[in-house]
């Protein structure tokens, strides 16, 4: 099958030619999937693509025109995808619905780390030649009470990690885990907002959890918070996130996605000038930790995403084995 690759990098390539082994004819696009790229796709009948692209209503007319049947996500995430248009045009939306929970929910703890104990700023202060202290007093972990909005894989996994530090758990879920440990304590979010001090996201995008993180809600928490987002940047409202911290209620920020990430990520911009405000106000908190989306980033979970994302390509192709399908009665 013909396989139209958006958004690829370097890595994307290595990882996703390993899985293919020859079996597909892969054709590898830089260049975001939107409206105006589409055509790119024409003559293929599979589409590859990943977190930021737009398929959009007009971009899948166009896909579909040129032939398009699959859109294979090599994401765990769909909320870039109209899923009715999708199913309008009679096209199957493939997903990785899950490839490493750990590489995720290491990050998010990798953050609250950095954070709390200011390694960032230490970094750059050693090698300037400055060994002072002054400034990055942080806090023990033992103790604190971590809340944990969503509890799927990764949600999960980060909550033992935390509770390996010896923090209390509360999590906050409309449908609990099953398999979730004793140690989870399950709570309405008013509760894991007034209570924790820390506070991290693991909950998918959807019309229920956008803007989850409102100033409504920043309002009733611990003042001095550490709140942490890996999940998807449209949970936060960053206008509030900003109040949030210009008042003191939120005291760290630790931020693996951006509500308006798509211009941004994955791409080198280091010789522009940002035009996002928001973002760029964000830098200048000594208090705010951003990275460009890299929670997924490890071998393991690269390795899982381009196998599982073959692995779709073929089953749709073949009609066996398993195609990890997503419908549009997902949207309710």
């Amino acid at each position: 099958m013909r396989v139209a690759v958006f958004s690829s990098k370097h890595y994307d390539r290595i990882f996703l030619d390993e899985a293919n082994g020859g079996r597909h004819e892969l054709v590898y696009h830089e260049a975001r999937l939107t409206p105006a790229t589409a055509a790119l796709a024409e003559g293929f009948a599979a589409v590859c693509a990943f977190v930021n692209d737009q398929l959009s209503e007009p971009a899948l007319e166009m896909l579909h025109a040129g032939g398009t049947r699959l859109l294979a996500l090599r994401s765990a995430g769909f909320n870039h995808v109209d899923l009715a248009a999708a199913e309008r045009l009679g096209m199957t939306v493939a997903r990785v619905p899950a490839y490493s929970p750990h590489a995720v929910a290491e990050h998010a703890a990798a953050l609250v780390l950095s954070l709390n104990r200011r390694t960032y700023r230490a970094y750059n202060r050693v090698r300037e030649g400055n060994f002072s202290l002054d400034g990055l007093l942080g806090f023990d972990l033992n103790g604190k009470t971590v809340g944990v909005i969503g509890t799927g894989k990764i949600g999960l996994v980060f909550a033992r990690i935390m509770h390996g530090f010896g923090c209390r758990i509360l999590a906050s879920d409309p449908t609990p885990a099953a398999d979730a440990p004793g140690h989870v304590e399950y709570v309405d979010t008013d509760t894991l907002y007034r209570e924790s001090d820390i506070i991290s996201l693991h909950c998918p995008l959807t019309p229920q959890t956008r803007h989850l993180i409102d100033g409504a809600a920043i309002a009733q928490m611990k003042r001095g918070v550490m709140l942490i987002n890996t999940s998807r940047g449209q949970v936060v409202d960053t206008a509030a996130l900003l109040a949030g911290l210009k008042s003191g209620r939120i005291g760290f920020v630790g931020l693996d996605v951006y509500e308006e990430e798509e211009s941004l990520f994955f791409q080198d911009l280091s010789d522009r000038v940002i035009a996002d405000d928001m973002f760029m106000r964000l830098t200048t908190f000594h208090n705010v930790l951003i990275t460009g989306h890299q929670g997924f980033f490890t071998r393991e979970a690269m390795g899982n995403i381009a196998a599982i994302t073959i692995g779709n390509i073929t089953a749709f192709e073949s009609g066996q084995g398993t195609l990890h399908r997503v419908g549009a009665q997902r949207l309710a």
